[in-house]
């Protein structure tokens, strides 16, 4: 999809956005699955959901732009804000899982 964006200077310059933060999603989730600890899980997280949010961001001003056609990004911001929601629910969840072990081991 950054592909079907205009070659202007503002088409370019959400095109690189966009495909940083998207492809930093993917790289981190990967980084998320070799954590050390608890701790490091959460904040990795916390980078994916943040990269996910971004890349939401960049495909709303697509839309809001009218750089492409709404029908052709509505799916790909729909799929980041997935993205979103399921990292902010692991979040909550470790750190759910993280107190109930710091309370048992107390």
């Amino acid at each position: 999809m950054a592909n079907a964006l205009p070659n202007t200077e503002i088409g370019g310059i959400i095109k690189n956005q966009l495909l940083r933060c998207s492809t930093s999603v993917a790289s981190n989730y990967r980084a998320v699955c070799r954590s050390r600890s608890m701790l490091d899980f959460i904040s990795k997280l916390s980078v994916v959901e943040e990269e996910a949010d971004e890349s939401a961001f960049w495909l709303e001003i697509i839309i809001e732009c009218n750089l492409i056609k709404k029908e052709l990004v509505e799916p790909l911001l729909k799929e980041a804000n997935e993205v979103v929601a399921i990292m902010v629910s692991s979040k909550k969840t470790s750190r759910n899982n993280k107190l109930k072990i710091e309370n048992f081991k107390s």
